[in-house]
């Protein structure tokens, strides 16, 4: 019997680990990727618990314990005053996203065959199974969803990089209509972030302008933001709009499925986004590997669409309450009174 084709389009964080699941012996795999090896700046990404368990699945279990625990994280008010603390022992690592894309790169087998280029059109590959990895822009979607796939464009702009390490406290400082963070990233950087209403954009934000908007919008606020902000190095930030995908009930068509940000694009507030990728990826693969592809199309979608859905609702929660404009005062009443540490 003739092993099956799968065709991934994507070599971002799910595209990956499909590839590195998937048995080489029970599949014909080709990898699509437009920009092979630009893995992006070295900011943290937040691994929880299914997302560890996945990278020890695949023997990358050195990159949790070469990273960074949340247990000094704290939650500011944008003045510096404390709101509240994660629970003790919060089972949340953060890893460096280049070292993480490297990993996943270097589990692939070298019997997965590698295409560097845009997929147009996913009906023309010859595949039994096409992978839509392509993220929150999706061709893959779009193609196959047409008017249901079509992303949403929010208001927000996100600002984020590296700067040198200084005295900060590591947490989120929450406002009304706008966030920063703090986070420590393995070695010796520090990663920032932050998110505020912008018309900059909607693509190719220009980087002067978005560091500049960063700078008035948090100006006044608590001095470890003003501190980092002031050390902000224009070849380590990043800026980008938020996009998001629709919800969709279903993230099977025919021969074609999606896994990650083109199944489920969300905000990056509760730091789902790359663990639900793959966490998606692992189960699609380990089904794949172990019945038909009907059989894990359909095993597939009883495991990840509801479960998914759920964390893409979190977070767009989350992302209200962080930055809520109206009840700002009464938001952070209640987290002071929360016995969270």
């Amino acid at each position: 019997m003739s092993r099956p084709r799968i065709s991934i389009i994507g070599g971002g964080v799910a595209g990956l680990t499909l590839a590195a699941t998937l048995d080489p012996t029970r599949h014909h795999v080709t990898l699509h990727e437009q920009t092979p090896g630009r893995f992006g700046l070295r900011t943290a990404l937040g691994m929880w618990p299914s997302a560890q368990c996945v990278l020890q699945e695949l023997g990358l279990r050195s990159l949790l314990v070469a990273g960074s625990d949340v247990s000094g994280g704290v939650l500011f008010d944008l003045d510096g005053d404390r709101l509240a603390a994660p629970p003790a022992g919060t089972p949340l690592r953060l890893v460096g996203r280049t070292d993480l894309m490297a990993a996943l790169d270097g589990a692939v087998p070298a019997t997965v065959r590698r295409v560097t280029g845009r997929v147009t059109d996913p009906d023309s590959l010859e595949a039994d199974l096409v992978v839509g990895a392509d993220g929150v822009h999706s061709i893959v979607r779009r193609h196959g969803w047409g008017a249901a796939g079509t992303t949403r464009l929010t208001p927000t702009l996100a600002v984020r990089g590296l700067v040198t390490p200084g005295d900060e406290p590591y947490g989120e400082f929450w406002g009304r209509g706008a966030l920063f963070g703090i986070t420590p990233v393995p070695g010796d950087r520090t990663n920032w972030f932050c998110a505020f209403d912008s018309d900059l954009g909607p693509r190719d934000v220009p980087l002067d302008r978005a560091m500049a908007a960063a700078r008035d919008r948090f100006a006044g606020t608590a001095v470890p933001i003003r501190t980092v902000l002031h050390r902000l190095d224009p070849e380590t930030t990043l800026a980008q709009r938020i996009w998001l995908a629709p919800p969709l009930g279903c993230y099977r068509l025919g021969r074609t499925v999606l896994i990650g940000d083109a199944a489920h694009a969300m905000r990056p507030n509760l730091g789902r986004g790359a663990c639900e990728a793959m966490v998606d990826a692992w189960t699609l693969g380990r089904l794949l590997n172990r019945t038909d592809i009907e059989s894990a199309l359909r095993g597939y979608g009883r495991r990840r669409t509801v479960l998914s859905q759920l964390a893409r609702t979190g977070s767009s929660m989350m992302s209200a309450i962080a930055t809520t404009q109206r009840f700002p005062a009464a938001r952070d009443a209640l987290l002071r009174s929360l016995p969270l540490g």
